[in-house]
């Protein structure tokens, strides 16, 4: 007997143990990871297809593996290529519905489709079968299809913008490149397979996108950069004390748990943005320290969330010309517009042109506050470490050598570059789909356009 009872105890102790512990963790980390890399492969399948499509273009399970789906962070990419997937489409339209991964035994990772409203993953563990949480249809109402008056209209002086395809800025992977030089088409060039309707993510290129969206709500008069972003349990919060402008210069305050604020959960794992954005704590006074965040970008938008109803993005995109555009939600209809945005490259340059057009389009209908370009080109938050200086959602290229102090940039994961310069009156837009820890030198690049375009 008491050989058994030091056996128990010993086995006891063994269970206990830091190593065994240890282990078990490890199990349920391979097993989280397997889940977020299937939520990955599930939502880009679904999105670069289904988007492309809706565009009346194509891309292929092939070639979405090729470019979104290589060379992504660790150790997501050395799982998603081992994952079957399966894309289910309408008997009747054809349209795709869902792609769906299996990454472990028989648990299943799956992204809906809504037609022309993009994808949504949905959280671990629903059932593909069970569709009560699929988003309701809509009709599949193609966008206008008529030529793009810019494109056509053709800048007096070209430049030849292939170097960004090769390796004099980095081992990135260019996929495409737009020049506009006083409102006009100055050079365009695209990778094998990429046209001018295919969309890409923009990741955080739509932090720039979102504030944009929160400047339009302002000129309606229905949002103020100065109010509360509304966070916190009440007004007795700290957190109340918080600003859309706060927010847009990432100076909340809030504590996030990587640099950068890896939202993983959210992304790929199908929580929503109201139960991973709202709940992290204060540790700085509002309006005193720099930390680049998406819940910063994310609260912002949630601010003027009540706005979408009678002003979706989808309609200011419209405005703007940016007809292949499709900004994305989470699985409970909340817009992800710290990253999930799908756009051309040549949608992106419209936007830039309405920067330089400080928010009036080219039929002279203004769309943002007057002034607004200043309003998110200054410096007035706390600054980041490093060259580059950040405004209300665009950051600042005012520091380096041969760029004019005036130049902006929305800048995104993986390569996603939109660059302006009122001065010169130019955009330039460079989108990739770079491997992690590789990054386009796009100051160079904007550097030798600038010379290029000298006048």
């Amino acid at each position: 007997m008491q050989k058994l009872i030091l056996a128990a105890a010993a086995a006891a102790l063994i269970l206990s143990s830091p190593a065994f512990a240890q282990n078990a963790q490890e199990q349920l980390d391979q097993r989280y990871d397997r889940a977020l890399a299937a939520g990955y492969k599930a939502l880009f399948l679904c999105s670069a297809i289904a988007n492309a499509e809706r565009n009346g273009t194509t891309r292929t399970p092939e070639s979405v593996m090729q470019w979104e789906l290589t060379g992504i962070q660790s150790p997501l990419d050395q799982i998603v290529g081992e994952l079957p997937y399966e894309i289910e489409r309408s008997a009747v339209t054809g349209s795709l519905e869902s792609v769906s991964i299996v990454y472990e035994n028989a648990a299943v990772r799956t992204a809906l489709h809504k037609p022309m409203d993009g994808c949504k993953i949905q959280p671990i563990g629903f059932d593909p079968g069970d569709k009560r949480g699929a988003p309701p249809p809509a009709a599949d109402v193609p966008p206008s299809r008529e030529i793009d008056p810019m494109m056509l209209n053709i800048a007096e002086k070209r430049v030849d913008v292939g170097a960004a395809f090769t390796q004099k800025y980095g081992e990135g992977r260019t996929t495409v490149v737009t020049v506009l030089h006083k409102g006009k088409h100055a050079g365009e060039q695209y990778a094998d397979g990429f046209f001018a309707k295919t969309p890409q993510r923009t990741w955080s290129v739509a932090k720039s996108i979102a504030a944009t969206l929160v400047g339009a709500a302002v000129y309606r008069g229905e949002a103020d950069v100065n109010a509360s972003a509304g966070l916190g349990a009440d007004e007795n919060d700290p957190r109340r004390a918080i600003t859309i402008d706060h927010a847009l210069r990432m100076a909340s305050g809030r504590y996030t748990d990587t640099p950068g604020n890896r939202t993983d959960p959210l992304y790929y794992g199908g929580a929503t943005v109201q139960e991973s954005m709202t709940h992290w704590p204060l540790i700085h006074a509002p309006g005193t320290v720099y930390r680049y965040a998406n819940n910063d970008t994310l609260a912002a938008t949630q601010a003027i969330r009540d706005t979408f109803k009678d002003h979706p993005p989808a309609e200011f995109f419209a405005k703007v010309g940016m007809h292949d555009t499709v900004a994305e939600t989470d699985w409970q209809g909340d817009y992800i517009l710290s990253s999930q945005v799908w756009s051309t490259s040549r949608d992106l340059a419209k936007l830039g042109q309405l920067m330089l057009n400080d928010g009036v389009l080219p039929n002279g209908e203004r769309v943002l506050p007057e002034g607004w370009v200043d309003y998110i080109t200054t410096p007035s938050g706390p600054q980041p470490d490093g060259p580059l200086g950040y405004g209300a959602g665009w950051w600042l290229i005012n520091t380096s050598e041969g760029i004019p102090p005036d130049t902006f940039a929305a800048l995104g994961n993986r390569g996603q570059i939109l660059v302006v310069v009122p001065s010169r009156d130019i955009v330039i837009v460079r989108r990739g789909e770079d491997p992690a820890g590789i990054r386009f030198d796009f100051v160079s690049f904007t550097r030798d356009i600038l010379a290029a375009l000298e006048e």
